[in-house]
């Protein structure tokens, strides 16, 4: 199902946010439907486990939590939240039955290295398979900047366009700067009340 995106089209957007302290057992996730006119929607909060493999089924849960059937497309920020908490893009589109594309914003050469340096065993077993199933990354531009755009569900070609049409000023596309900026307000908040 690939979608044409018109003003009122609407996308989810997922972001997270923690504080790399390592005391942070847990991050928090935002999911925030943005239309393509850039008019917010509804917002949704979860929280994924730190360094933990949840993240999948928690943006899955924000997504059924919200109850939107009239979100065509769902954007997550990058593939490995909250400390290799790494998205399985494929599972994700086949549970939401929407196309799904990873966006990141710095040129990588991958993190194959970086898994085994911070894991061993079946952890690094694990994030490795979920790994190596992500579709390949591709650049893409966006006026002045390049993002890294990993699709599932939608091809190559519409993936870019419906980054570029999401993404009225700078390199982020607005569900996705939307969903960050919820997510950091709502994990300030959070450390604010904690006791």
């Amino acid at each position: 199902m690939t979608p044409t995106v018109k003003s009122g089209t609407r996308a989810l957007g997922i972001a997270e946010s923690y504080t790399d302290d390592g005391v942070e057992a847990e991050s928090v996730l935002c999911g925030a439907v943005v239309r393509a006119d850039r008019v917010i929607d509804g917002a949704a909060y979860g929280t994924c486990t730190v360094g933990g493999t949840d993240v999948t089924d928690v943006i899955r849960g924000l997504f059924s939590n919200l109850g939107r059937e009239d979100v065509r497309l769902v954007f997550v920020a990058g593939v490995a939240p909250a400390w290799f908490n790494l998205v399985d893009l494929r599972r994700l589109a086949d549970a939401v039955d929407r196309p799904v594309l990873s966006v990141s914003f710095e040129s990588s050469s991958g993190l194959r290295s970086a898994l085994k340096a911070a894991f061993s065993g079946e952890e690094l077993d694990t994030r490795l398979a979920v790994y190596e199933s992500l579709p390949p990354r591709r650049r893409v531009t966006v006026g002045d900047d390049t993002v890294f755009v990993r699709s599932v569900g939608i091809s190559d070609d519409e993936a870019a366009r419906a980054v570029r049409a999401y993404t009225p000023t700078g390199g982020r596309p607005e569900p996705l700067r939307v969903a960050r900026l919820l997510a950091r307000s709502g994990r300030e908040w959070r450390d604010r009340e904690a006791p």
